[in-house]
């Protein structure tokens, strides 16, 4: 291991205890431990392992992405990662480009692939690690392609210890045969499975949503629904969460939430509880509640809806603020909590917390504050979601062309896309009961206000109710046809009874198997055109 941290303004490199620090390391079969005690007052940088490993050119590497949104998928030796950065830097000022994933903290380079707390490889040569240590520090997994080098990144950046203070920079499990780490790390991370069959307002209205538009979609749902979530647009501005904007609800959300409940679904709200928009109240009338970087600038973390920022997590009127929120929520009668944006806890540095415990903490705050509350969270990073979550998105929002506008192509990894939401959902299924239940995001079967073909749409909801553990639509089910009620009632049916699903990658297409009704089913999904091809 090298050890990086900083002393009386120098940064110093080690490998092994010194006046400074004591390490220690401990093996136990698969899993390692190091562990350092400060005997002086230090800044800790990195800590960094390396470890020579020759992938072959077809073997098929995953790598998970940042956070919930990053596209994951099965990559091989040759493959390139996205880098915002190859665009013009106006761009990416203009519109904050950069602030959905991790490219204001890692240097993407071309000759590296990269992950967090998790990379598996397949094929011939076979591996599976992951990280046991999330509360402390990201496990930054890299590959050096020319120089076949796999290192493993603790990111303590920011941690100060004083003398005799004690910290784990790594734990994690490593494991030279792939079903082997897999089955091992489904051992350590397990959930209590749940489904949900639900409706939400987002895909089809987005923020245009009202009363009477609420209202008629809750009455078109039948009693196989458990879920009706009222998405964005409900509030005057994000970050003002007590002002529901009167013109669209004249009556408030309780008699909404009374019909919700008489129909016997949860009844569901979103909120981005970290974030606020520049032309909220918040914003205006309290600045001081703003995360400010060390130059005194304020944490932009995109350019959604009038651009939004991230609140001050450690401050105590932000915490009360949001403390407030949701319990305003709370008392109007909601259970279900979608929780979206939730990255801006970790954009920009809190003193002597790395990247990963504000985060943690952040996640705890609200398992605190919604304790018996159903929540999905959303735009989160993966491993600090653990045991803080009842869901957890694991792709990126659906978009209404398969692979949105071309311009959105050269975005960011976090873009909308339904081509890379329905990968994120195949690739990361194997954390589906596990660190959570996966949510895959919506499926669409409706004809109006979309540009995806049938075709397209019957590969959304088949691989979504085979994958997750919920399946939501924004559609007025009451326009369905007798084509669209029937393949809704075959992806239920898969959805809630469908065992031994498999699948494996070839070339552009992935071949499926499930079992279902004691029969045997297979279909190749096309991952370039978006459509399936039943065997």
């Amino acid at each position: 291991m090298n050890l990086y941290y900083k002393i009386a303004s120098k940064v110093i490199k080690t490998k092994s205890s010194n006046e400074d620090v004591l390490i220690e390391e401990l093996e136990n079969g698969n899993q390692k431990i190091i562990k350092i005690k400060a005997l002086n007052d230090i800044e800790l940088k990195k800590a960094t392992i390396s470890k020579k490993i020759r992938f072959g050119i077809n073997d098929k590497l995953l790598f998970n992405g940042y956070q919930t949104w990053t596209d994951t998928f099965e990559k091989k030796y040759f493959s390139k990662e996205h880098n915002v950065y190859t665009l013009k830097h106006y761009i990416v000022k203009k519109w904050d480009l950069d602030k959905y994933g991790d490219a204001t903290f890692y240097k993407y380079r071309f000759n590296k692939l990269h992950g967090y707390d998790l990379f598996y490889s397949k094929g011939k040569k076979e591996f599976f690690i992951y990280n046991l240590n999330y509360k402390n520090a990201y496990l930054n997994i890299e590959y050096i392609k020319f120089i076949h080098t796999l290192r493993l990144i603790s990111d303590i950046n920011n941690i100060k210890l004083k003398k005799n203070d004690e910290l784990i920079v790594f734990n994690y499990k490593e494991f030279n045969n792939y079903e082997l780490g897999l089955n091992n790390f489904q051992k350590d991370f397990s959930v209590t499975s749940n489904k949900l069959f639900g409706y939400t307002s987002w895909y089809n209205y987005y923020q245009n949503i009202n009363e009477n538009i609420i209202l008629r979609d809750l009455d078109a749902i039948d009693n196989r629904f458990n879920l009706f979530q009222i998405d964005d647009g409900y509030e005057q501005f994000v970050g003002d969460w007590l002002d529901i904007d009167k013109k669209k609800f004249p009556n408030g959300l309780s008699r909404i939430v009374e019909k919700i409940h008489a129909k016997g679904y949860q009844a569901g709200i979103w909120l981005a509880p970290f974030v606020c928009e520049e032309k909220s109240k918040l914003f205006r009338e309290h600045p001081e509640m703003l995360k400010k970087n060390k130059d005194g600038s304020l944490v932009k973390c995109g350019c959604n809806w009038s651009g939004f920022y991230a609140l001050d997590l450690e401050r105590k009127d932000v915490k009360n603020y949001l403390r407030n929120c949701l319990q305003y929520y709370k008392d109007l009668g909601f259970d279900f909590f979608k929780l979206d944006f939730l990255y801006a806890a970790g954009l920009s540095l809190y003193p002597n917390k790395s990247r990963a415990m504000a985060q943690d903490e952040a996640y705890q705050f609200l398992k605190d504050e919604l304790e018996g509350k159903t929540i999905l969270g959303c735009g989160a990073t993966l491993f600090n979601s653990y045991q803080k979550f009842d869901y957890l998105r694991v792709g990126p929002d659906v978009s209404l062309k398969f692979n949105d506008v071309f311009y959105m192509r050269v975005m960011h990894r976090e873009r909308n896309s339904t081509k890379v939401t329905l990968q994120n959902t195949i690739y990361r299924s194997f954390l589906n009961n596990h660190m959570f239940n996966n949510d895959p995001d919506v499926f669409l079967l409706r004809d109006e206000n979309i540009e995806l073909s049938d075709k397209q749409k019957e590969s959304l909801i088949i691989i979504n109710s085979l994958f997750g553990n919920v399946l939501m639509t924004s559609d007025n089910i009451a326009t369905y046809d007798n084509k669209k009620k029937e393949l809704m009632n075959k992806a239920l049916d898969i959805f809630y009874n469908a065992s031994n699903k498999k699948f494996v990658k070839k070339n552009r297409n992935i071949h499926v198997e499930y079992d279902l009704n004691n029969n045997h089913y297979k279909f190749i999904y096309n991952t370039k055109r978006g459509s399936i091809e039943w065997k």
